[in-house]
């Protein structure tokens, strides 16, 4: 009796779905290998089979931080105030976690939060930032609350950054890796140039294998306890520095991949720090108030054997992170979670690694760069194989996640519930995409439009511009901002993008009288 009643309870907990949310960091759009064929992504090709793809996803912000903080809160950087680098999402900002954990699900985050910047001060502390960082015996207790997640495990460091600390480094101790330091640079927050392309450390050690590891390890523990769960497995690959283990630095021949490349005169009609970064030594001293250093605004010259090896290289890192990414839908499938968990997979932004003579990331909202791979799965309820174009933002996940759990989001989330796009019930929940960027100090403070044909970017306080038709010109080679064929054209588009910004103010506060 006293069994039947545990089992039918344990059916009720579990017939919530599950949400498991795995992300990449800085992965370009077009880097799964179900797309293109010069790419071995087994996993992920696997859930683009099993779901559907949408092929037309977008970032709220190019950078780690605003983006990140966007996919918990639902809200644009401008809105809930993370709005780049070095700042800090404030820890009273409501999140989905929180209002997941109100219905009985367990959160967890396991890998890079990217929340909090690496310095705090005595108003804006941060648990993320020096020393703490690396206070071993801090991280030993400490593993949440944070921002919503009952349970965290994290780290901060790219490849053999300095910033390897957290629960990363007490987990490789526990493993055996006593020489771990060896793999990573001193505090000195300088990576060294003589080591690339192959990272010495084991691939055991490597965060891919320890992120998966500690995911499936809460999968167990949530399948036993018989409790729905909002599980975060965030990687870091393939953010460079460009480094990848052994045998995975050497998977690709970079003279056989495609390599893209600046087209001759394709930014003689944009804003001009697209032109400065293809010189040796750009001034970009106009764009600075203060001596800070500012994203992606430097020289973006790279030798030609030196593009083809770090393509190389990033694509190894892509197929390792695959592997993963694999052992984690495996152990969904042994513990008999597949059939009622919401996967998504897809990145906090994009990456440049040739396009348009670009490299990395900065202000140049190119669809290298803002635009995301996302892919869903949901057994029996998104359909299977399927490609959609309906545009997504990441803004939208968090309300999306609420609707199909059946939660009802709060007033101050902006983005929208995707729910019945994803499960192919309408082909569109919105039309448009914003994408903010603003690194002060810096005149370059931006904010890009995006519609099914065409893309529009407005700077602060600037007369130039870029207006691309994505229909006629995929390639995004053609800026016809100052077009006058296209004047009226840019007219409607900016008085959309007017639309949309007043579209995304926030209404917490419902009216609840007349006067």
């Amino acid at each position: 009796m006293m069994d039947g009643t545990r089992e039918r309870r344990g059916e009720a907990k579990m017939s919530k779905p599950n949400i498991l949310l795995i992300t990449s960091d800085q992965q370009h759009w077009n880097t799964i290998g179900a797309f293109n064929p010069e790419l071995r992504t087994p996993n992920l090709d696997r859930l683009a089979r099993e779901g559907t793809t949408f092929s037309r996803a977008y970032c709220p912000s190019p950078v780690c931080t605003p983006s990140r903080s966007s996919i918990i809160t639902g809200m644009y950087p401008s809105q809930h105030g993370a709005w780049t680098l070095g700042t800090k999402l404030l820890e009273d900002r409501h999140t989905v976690g929180e209002d997941l954990q109100a219905s009985g699900y367990r959160t967890a985050l396991i890998g890079k939060a990217h929340f909090q910047p690496l310095q705090g001060t005595d108003e804006y502390p941060s648990l993320e930032s020096y020393p703490l960082l690396q206070d071993l015996e801090f991280w030993r207790d400490f593993h949440g609350p944070y921002y919503g997640f009952d349970h965290v495990e994290l780290a901060r460091n790219h490849t053999n950054e300095a910033h390897v600390g957290q629960h990363y480094a007490l987990w490789m101790e526990e493993k055996g890796c006593a020489n771990w330091r060896d793999y990573f640079l001193p505090p000195t927050g300088t990576m060294d140039p003589s080591v690339t392309h192959t990272w010495a450390i084991p691939e055991a050690y490597h965060y891919d294998t320890w992120i998966a590891e500690r995911t499936n390890a809460c999968l167990e523990q949530y399948r036993d306890q018989e409790e729905p769960f909002f599980l975060w497995a965030s990687f870091f690959d393939p953010h460079p520095d460009y480094l990848v283990p052994e045998p995975w630095d050497k998977l690709y021949d970079p003279n056989t991949l495609t390599i893209p490349g600046l087209v001759d005169g394709e930014h003689d009609h944009n804003p001009p720090h697209f032109r400065m970064t293809q010189e040796s030594e750009p001034d970009f001293d106009h764009l600075k108030e203060t001596g800070h250093g500012i994203h992606g605004y430097r020289s973006h010259l790279v030798p030609d054997d030196e593009a083809k090896q770090l393509v190389a290289t990033y694509y190894g890192m892509i197929s390792l992170m695959d592997k993963y990414i694999g052992n984690i839908l495996d152990k969904l499938d042994e513990l008999g979670l597949a059939d009622n968990t919401i996967v998504v997979f897809t990145t906090d932004h994009g990456h440049f690694f040739g396009q348009h003579g670009l490299q990395h990331k900065g202000g140049f909202h190119y669809e290298d760069l803002i635009r995301l791979p996302f892919l869903v799965r949901y057994p029996g309820q998104v359909p299977a194989g399927a490609r959609s174009p309906a545009i997504q933002s990441l803004v939208d996940l968090a309300p999306t996640f609420l609707s199909l759990c059946g939660i009802e989001p709060l007033p101050g989330m902006t983005g929208v519930d995707q729910s019945g796009v994803w499960r192919g019930l309408q082909s569109s929940a919105r039309d448009h995409a914003l994408c903010e960027f603003r690194h002060e100090p810096t005149t370059i403070h931006q904010k890009t439009y995006v519609d099914a044909r065409y893309k529009l970017t407005v700077y602060y306080r600037q007369t130039y511009g870029e207006l691309f038709d994505l229909q006629e010109d995929p390639g995004e080679l053609r800026n016809r901002w100052d077009d006058p064929d296209y004047a009226a054209l840019k007219s409607e588009l900016l008085l959309k993008y007017a639309w949309a910004e007043l579209g995304k103010e926030a209404m917490p506060m419902p009216r609840i009288w007349h006067a």
